[in-house]
């Protein structure tokens, strides 16, 4: 599910490598990628995405591939020559390097074993092999809106953390971010004057995703002046969230960007 997505103008298959990776809370690495093909990547949208094409740190042999047509190269090659793949948003770039970082978050726990990216971001060294095919973005705040609206989960968070950095001389905003624990809450976000940020740390590893924060925005005090709103994360809270911004806030659902970046218990690309 997405929500007016801008795609790329122009777009190619980047062949990119790790440059660095840290851990920087219990349920997050930082992924820097680079190379000399992101000069073709353009620098468009605030919460701009992309699919992350990468081997199985278990995996030898597996084909990455070279074109936007990937679909058709990959359904080419045997399986144990396919590659994972999985969408993650651009944190940051970093002109100054011909790099940029992403952020995956960890889903790991005693009784299921660790996601596809999970695994690879936690093996992830300097030298490892990617492919990363631009897909786009979806923020742009409504004409005439006084303040924005930002709600999401753990897989939102990187977006709405870039929204808020790249944005910081724009609309104040009222954020709602639901993070695995309290070790996840980040200290140091810069964000347009005026903003609040409402961290929502999971006590229960066994609560669904998105549940704090569709709840807190419900029960929230809102401004009543014309708004902008942006939620992203597990379905349910991003079609949640929408569905209450204009059932009972009456928001304009053209003044809503709403995009659900997977289904609890199903594996997404």
């Amino acid at each position: 599910m997405a929500s007016r997505i801008q795609r790329p103008r122009n777009r190619r298959m980047l062949s990119l490598t790790v440059m660095a990776s840290k851990r920087i809370s219990p349920h997050f690495m930082s992924i820097t990628l680079g190379g000399d093909d992101v000069q073709h990547l353009e620098q468009a949208g605030y919460d701009q995405s992309g699919r992350l094409f990468f081997a199985d740190p278990d995996d030898d042999g597996v084909f990455l591939p070279s074109s936007e047509r990937w679909i058709l190269q990959l359904t080419l090659q045997g399986a144990k020559r396919r590659p994972r793949v999985r969408t993650y948003s651009i944190r940051r770039f970093n002109p100054g390097s011909a790099s940029f970082d992403i952020e995956v978050s960890l889903h790991e726990t005693k009784d299921s074993p660790k996601a596809p990216g999970t695994r690879w971001a936690l093996a992830a060294e300097p030298g490892v092999k990617v492919a990363f095919l631009d897909e786009g973005h979806s923020y742009a705040p409504a004409p005439g809106a006084t303040w924005q609206l930002l709600v999401g989960d753990e897989s939102a968070l990187p977006a709405i953390l870039a929204i808020l950095e790249r944005s910081a001389d724009t609309l104040p905003a009222e954020v709602f971010l639901e993070v695995p624990a309290r070790e996840d809450i980040r200290r140091d976000v810069t964000a347009p004057p005026g903003t609040t940020v409402h961290w929502l740390p999971r006590s229960d590893p066994g609560l669904k995703p998105g549940n704090l924060a569709l709840q807190a925005v419900k029960q929230a005090h809102l401004p009543n002046s014309r708004c902008y709103a942006w939620t992203a994360g597990e379905s349910s809270l991003a079609t949640g969230v929408r569905r209450h911004l204009v059932a009972e806030r009456h928001i304009p659902t053209s003044n809503i960007c709403f995009r659900g970046y997977f289904s609890h218990g199903r594996a997404s690309l």
